[in-house]
């Protein structure tokens, strides 16, 4: 398994998390879903958004997906449109007007292409930043000097007898 496949995938389930709430309630307000939300329902927005991005990040996608993607993006949406008409009780209830499927479906293609940019540049800062720190963090080689001995003293006398031993006789005995 490729290293990057459990970073993407983390990042993608955030990606796709943060996105799904925050073009949930654009969406919403852009197509004619009443008032602002209540806090109430923000609250339970962000934790229905943070339960899909955690199931977006426990798949891990061989490639990068655009089906699993916009599959996962649409379910953020329906999830994100499901708690806004439910808790603040909105005067369309649970139906969807053609606009407002309209600004669903653009906001999931806009948040698509912003999501596999994230994670190209995920990728690209990543690289980077491992690049950095393996010059940061690598140890400089050892300068060390090639050493010799140099003899002081060189003693003439033993040398002499040396040369004078190798010129002896060496072999069999010769019969007298």
């Amino acid at each position: 398994m490729d290293s990057r496949m459990p970073v993407l995938a983390q990042v993608r389930g955030a990606a796709v998390g943060s996105v799904s709430g925050a073009v949930s309630i654009a969406a919403h307000g852009v197509a004619g879903g009443g008032m602002p939300p209540s806090q109430s329902a923000v609250v339970l927005l962000l934790a229905a958004c943070a339960g899909v991005g955690a199931a977006v990040a426990a798949v891990t996608v061989r490639d990068r997906n655009w089906v699993f993607l916009l599959a996962a993006l649409t379910a953020g949406q329906v999830v994100g449109h499901t708690t806004l008409s439910v808790v603040d009780d909105h005067a369309h209830g649970l139906e969807l007007s053609p606009a407002m499927i309209a600004a669903h479906l653009a906001a999931v293609a806009v948040s698509a292409a912003a999501v596999r940019a994230v994670e190209g540049a995920c990728l690209h800062v990543l690289g980077a930043f491992t690049r950095v720190m393996l010059v940061l963090v690598s140890v400089p080689p050892a300068q060390t000097v090639v050493w010799s001995a140099t003899p002081l003293y060189r003693a003439t006398l033993s040398l002499w007898l040396l040369a004078g031993a190798a010129a002896g006789t060496r072999g069999p005995p010769t019969a007298a």
